[in-house]
């Protein structure tokens, strides 16, 4: 690692240091009242979301190997391809965003598939994955705006006015949004030429004009039902591993599917911030949505560090698991290659 890129996971790492120590200022929960509340967890519900995080695992591995199936002559195993997106996801938590890489490299060494064209596929997926983020997103707004739009209200400081109905806020985001796209395209048209000449301007045109190519790669697709189910699968089961998790604690049992919904994509949102696994970032915002189905400050980050943890445990346990996998076959390899160097091992 050159200077560049520990300063940057330093500063991820106070990010997420500062964050964490905000949300427990914030909600005055110690360390004993943390520990108690989770220690008295129901463990059914955690080996229940924990088998159904190893079937989401699985899946996006399924998927991959579906985006694979195009353009590498053999599709890995199912087995190796699940061990690369385990290495990569333990990678994740140690530096964030290199688990792309480290997904990629580990199905190099064990199945021969190119860095650079499994690393394409992956940023695919990623945009797929963006895709359902944003419908789930606006699903989620449509079905508990109020409760959303007053989260939204209390987060700036009540400088709305609170007569301000749900419709009224609404309108206003429109208006607000509507004018900054009118201007947006006026000042676009005023000085088209100007930016196309301009690096910046190329550079996210470019990018653009990527994202779009990774979305329409999904034509290629031998078996685009396959990938389809995949995609809908990894993502349920992303909901019913954190929804599963309430029923663990009397506190959060009370919960509903709402709730579940609301958390799985305000946490998946925490979880892209640039910290590592998330830390710090899905505490304050899983935290403080927890308040509007009825939840204590405490009991809100109770709740998302519950999740939190046991999420980041499945990937520490399975994670480790992959990379013993991989050393292992690393080594049968190795001796093989030695016997067929070896002259003397050769008998006719």
């Amino acid at each position: 690692m050159n200077v560049k890129n520990v300063l940057k996971y330093v500063i991820s790492l106070a990010i997420a240091g500062g964050l964490l120590w905000f949300t427990f200022q914030q909600s005055h929960l110690d360390g004993a009242d943390l520990w108690r509340k989770i220690s008295s967890a129901d463990y059914r519900w955690i080996a229940v979301s924990a088998v159904l995080t190893i079937v989401a695992h699985w899946s996006r591995a399924e998927r991959w190997r579906t985006l694979l199936e195009p353009v590498v002559p053999q599709r890995p195993t199912s087995l190796d391809a699940t061990v690369s997106v385990l290495t990569g996801y333990l990678a994740n938590l140690a530096l964030p965003r290199a688990g792309e890489v480290a997904r990629c490299g580990t199905l190099y060494r064990l199945s021969g598939v190119p860095v650079n064209v499994s690393f394409g596929t992956v940023v695919a997926e990623r945009l797929f994955d963006v895709l359902m983020l944003f419908l789930l997103l606006a699903a989620t707004f449509v079905l508990e705006f109020d409760r959303l739009s007053q989260f939204f209200m209390e987060f700036f400081g009540g400088k709305l006015p609170k007569e301000s109905s749900g419709s009224s806020l609404l309108v206003l985001a429109g208006a607000v949004l509507l004018g900054i796209a009118l201007l947006a395209w006026f000042l676009f048209n005023r000085y088209r030429e100007a930016l196309g000449r301009h690096p910046l301007y190329l550079k996210v045109s470019g990018f653009l004009a990527g994202l779009l190519e990774g979305l329409l790669s999904v034509r290629k697709l031998r078996r685009p039902g396959v990938f389809l189910f995949h995609t809908l699968l990894i993502w349920t089961m992303y909901y019913l591993m954190s929804y599963t998790l309430f029923f663990a604690m009397p506190a959060t049992a009370g919960l509903g599917p709402l709730a579940g919904l609301t958390i799985l994509v305000v946490g998946s949102l925490g979880m892209a911030a640039p910290t590592p696994g998330g830390i710090g970032s899905f505490h304050l915002l899983v935290g403080q949505v927890a308040l509007l189905y009825g939840l204590t400050s405490q009991d809100g980050q109770v709740l998302a560090t519950f999740i939190h943890g046991v999420s980041t445990l499945m990937i520490i346990v399975l994670g480790i698991s992959s990379l013993l996998v991989v050393l292992f076959r690393r080594n049968k390899t190795t001796e093989l290659a030695d016997v067929l160097d070896d002259p003397k091992a050769i008998k006719l």
